[in-house]
């Protein structure tokens, strides 16, 4: 099983994936290690990407989710998966399972103020949230509540996801 952990930038996707991976002791995935150097060049810079910058970087994401579940590796997968279009383009089958961390501007926000380390501008937080199509019914999606702590929120997720 594959358990991607979507959400904007800043929401907790890596914290909380890599707490839930090492809780059921499988292998974590960071989408962001898959980004071209030039799309992590435009983003440091402040520039939103776009659907043309996106789609390779989907790929090499459904690649991996493929070769992964071809070896029977469950993974927990950090991803922003902001659109519907790269969610879709994401399940390759039912082994893939959606998580979506909701949280408000100002949760999110407050929340990337205290990341460091990260090549995201935090400017680009509002075209995060611009972008953002919050899953519908029939994508069966299990959506978070932010607001607690990661631990809260990945026992939560283990116990709905029954995993």
């Amino acid at each position: 099983m594959i358990v991607i952990i979507f959400g904007v930038s800043g929401a907790g996707k890596t914290t909380v994936g890599k707490l839930l991976a090492r809780k059921l002791n499988w292998h974590f995935l960071e989408a962001d290690d898959f980004h071209p150097s030039a799309n992590v060049e435009k983003m440091r810079s402040g520039h939103p990407l776009t659907d043309e910058d996106r789609w390779p970087w989907l790929e090499r994401l459904r690649e991996q989710i493929k070769r992964s579940l071809a070896a029977e590796e469950n993974a927990v997968l950090a991803c922003s998966a902001l659109k519907r279009k790269y969610r879709d383009s994401l399940r390759v089958n039912s082994d893939v399972k959606f998580v979506f961390l909701l949280g408000d501007y100002g949760l999110v926000a407050k929340q990337l103020r205290h990341r460091r380390g990260h090549f995201m501008n935090p400017d680009l937080l509002r075209s995060q949230f611009a972008d953002l199509e919050e899953p519908e019914p029939d994508e069966s999606v299990l959506t978070i509540e932010l607001g607690r702590t990661p631990k809260e929120l990945v026992e939560e997720i283990k116990a709905k996801l029954d995993a």
